[in-house]
């Protein structure tokens, strides 16, 4: 008898719960946010007035209603769930059933005027912005689309408008798959500017863009690229360098030393996507070695089970990891 294809035996529980309104929004439009639990946790949902039943495997069961009940309560809290906030906090269940989703999706960043709200999307995500809050220097690891540079713009502007610091500084290097900006058309500041176009999408995404206007001719913000760190003393600052991969040993030693008093750095880079002609002299894949384990220096690595983009971004990273290959962002 092959035990691998004995299945538990289907059992059906039933849930009540006290707000009616709440349950409608945990049901979604047209029962949206339903599906999406029956096809993650492999049961079927039924809504009946203000009863739940979940029928399936009793792990299973236990495993959705855990999740519909947690997802209730924020709702219940005010929370507005959306069909990928259901998608995140299933698989964070899944991944780990003790883990609690109101300490992960409660946990606001930043509240822009009028615009949206941004808090983590999982386990990671909440162990990133709570380094970020406590250490001078965090380190984002992993692959694209799990958030690691829009969190850490949202944690800038958020430390800005509470006044801990008087500036926000982007830093990228300019360097993208062997292009060079000698070859590119324009001025210094149309050269580097498609190098720094994601950093500009993250602020315009959390702020107006007349805000964002207002701030960078204040000097309150800055984007520029690695060189131009050059020689700085970054004081009451929050920096952040994204995709630190591409730099060198020498850059990342220069943008490290320039942290001044009352300041923070935040580094991002996925080590797959390296460009420099010689990817073993990556600065972030030094710092990795040199750095990890140093008190007040924080390192927060991400996988493609954190990619918090569209579903089908974590099938992609998969089919290249599959082939040994890395791409680009």
């Amino acid at each position: 008898m092959n035990l691998e294809n004995v299945k538990e035996e289907v059992i059906t529980k039933e849930l009540v719960f006290e707000e009616y309104p709440v349950l409608r929004s945990l049901y979604g439009e047209r029962g949206a946010h339903f599906k999406i639990l029956e096809n993650i946790f492999r049961v079927q949902l039924t809504l009946k007035g203000n009863h739940v039943f979940i029928t399936g495997e009793p792990i299973d069961s236990e495993l959705a209603e855990k999740t519909i009940e947690e997802l209730y309560f924020l709702i219940k809290s005010g929370y507005n769930l959306y069909p990928s906030d259901v998608e995140y906090a299933s698989k964070i269940i899944l991944e780990n059933p003790k883990a609690n989703l109101k300490d992960i999706f409660l946990d606001t960043i930043f509240v822009t005027s009028g615009r949206k709200v941004i808090t983590p999307k999982g386990v990671t995500q909440k162990k990133y912005i709570e380094a970020i809050r406590k250490s001078e220097i965090v380190f984002g690891i992993g692959p694209a689309g799990t958030g690691k540079t829009y969190l850490a713009v949202a944690m800038a502007v958020s430390f800005l408008m509470k006044g801990e610091i008087n500036r926000i500084i982007l830093v990228r290097p300019a360097v993208e798959a062997g292009e060079k900006l000698g070859f590119l058309p324009g001025d210094i500041a149309e050269k580097v500017n498609p190098y720094l176009r994601p950093l500009y999408d993250a602020l315009y995404d959390m702020l107006s863009f007349d805000k964002v206007v207002r701030l960078f001719q204040k000097g309150a913000i800055e984007i520029a690229p690695l060189a131009f760190m050059r020689g700085r003393t970054l004081n009451e600052a929050f920096i952040i360098l994204d995709e630190a991969q591409n730099t060198t040993s020498e850059q990342m030693k220069m943008f490290l030393t320039r942290l001044g008093q009352n300041s923070k750095a935040v580094i991002t880079g996925d080590i797959t996507q390296i460009d420099l002609p010689d990817p073993k002299k990556s600065g972030l894949l030094e710092a990795i070695e040199i750095l990890e384990g140093i008190p007040g220096i924080t390192f927060v690595y991400f996988t493609k089970n954190d990619v918090v983009r569209h579903p089908i971004v974590q099938k992609i990273i998969e089919a290249y990891e599959s082939k040994g290959k890395s791409f680009n962002t």
